[in-house]
């Protein structure tokens, strides 16, 4: 049985790659989360809502991944991507915690240009430190 979902924006997902992305604002910091799975088919969905939200000239962007379930290297791209792109003084932040996320971040380096977070809070938190 071959399923077919509709993403957030209308288009047709492919079966097994749903991401849902919403982004909200805490004081000056855009938080952008996305939850299910980020791949080569829902990465760019991620990708164009960080650009969007750096586009809007944030203090600090923090890309929340508690809610993905898998985590590809096409969605670790969109992060360094992301990375590269803010604008000067803009610092991005990760939260990710578990196998899914924080472990292959770590283990591509991504972790060491980006700092990771185990929570949504912890990642705000680091912004007023």
């Amino acid at each position: 049985m071959n399923e077919q979902r509709e993403s957030t924006d209308g288009t047709p997902a492919a079966s097994g790659s749903t991401c849902e992305v919403s982004e909200r604002w805490v004081e000056q910091i855009v938080v952008v989360a996305a939850s299910g799975v980020v791949d080569m088919i829902t990465a760019p969905r991620l990708e164009d809502a960080i650009m969007a939200a750096l586009g809007k000239s944030p203090a600090g962007l923090v890309v929340d991944l508690t809610d993905v379930e898998f985590l590809a290297s096409a969605g670790m791209g969109v992060l360094v991507a992301a990375h590269d792109a803010a604008p000067e003084g803009i610092g991005i932040h990760i939260v990710a915690e578990g196998p899914a996320t924080s472990r292959p971040l770590k283990l591509v380096g991504i972790a060491d240009i980006v700092p990771l977070h185990a929570t949504l809070d912890e990642a705000l938190g680091s912004f007023s430190a």
